[in-house]
């Protein structure tokens, strides 16, 4: 049965794109092409999907997905708060090689492994990837590769990973960045109003992962906000 589909072909990306939404809503794993490198999805709100996902890659509870998402709107459902700065941000770098980890949505009945209350969030800038969320609601995705082994750029690559645990694979060309996102951590940040409704902001963001985002284009938003790298 095939698993991969061009998505430069209508008819595939039709016939993909369809089972690839089916998959995912019988909690199986999807491999998607985004804009920074080939990911490995799964419904975020099934357990056993999510479990799949790590075993997949070979990684354990204590390392979980990010979600990609479609929208600010989305994102917000999400999460407990959505801070000043991290709108700034959202609006400047989403869709975007940006993830941000926020504190999560503590009704939600979901299990992304050990998130200690927190989830990470990217909009993807990738057609293909946000059709498919579009259509499925969040999604998550973690680089699809083996733990240890370099991200893959290209279906072929991830095919060869994970063909044994993926059931469909969306083939949309080299990913055009081919580094993987910058990961900001904004759970320490607080926004308070005084009586005039002038905002303060106290904590700081800290980079938990370098990458196709720059220090210097984040901290042209953000400002003194963003801790000094020690690199």
């Amino acid at each position: 049965m095939q698993k991969s589909f061009d998505c430069s072909v209508d008819t595939e990306l039709l016939t993909g794109m369809r089972l690839a939404k089916a998959s995912l809503g019988r909690a199986e794993l999807v491999v998607i092409p985004t804009d920074t490198v080939y990911g490995i999805a799964a419904n975020a709100f099934s357990a056993d999907a999510v479990q799949g996902l790590l075993e997949a890659k070979g990684r354990g509870r204590q390392s979980p997905p990010p979600v990609l998402i479609a929208n600010l709107n989305m994102a917000r459902a999400l999460v407990e708060s959505f801070p000043d700065s991290a709108v700034k941000l959202a609006e400047t770098f989403w869709p975007g090689a940006l993830t941000m980890i926020l504190k999560a949505q503590s009704s939600l009945d979901w299990d992304l492994g050990e998130t200690k209350g927190t989830v990470a969030l990217r909009v993807p800038d990738h057609k293909i990837a946000l059709a498919l969320i579009e259509e499925t609601g969040p999604l998550a995705v973690s680089s699809a590769n083996l733990t240890g082994q370099p991200a893959a750029t290209t279906c072929q690559q991830a095919f060869e990973y994970l063909e044994k645990s993926v059931s469909v694979f969306l083939d949309g060309g080299t990913s055009p960045k081919g580094e993987a996102s910058t990961i900001l951590d904004l759970t320490g940040l607080v926004d308070s109003y005084d009586e005039a409704g002038a905002l303060t902001t106290s904590g700081l963001i800290k980079i938990v992962r370098a990458g196709a985002l720059s220090e210097a284009k984040i901290r042209s938003v953000v400002g003194d906000l963003l801790e000094v790298s020690t690199n």
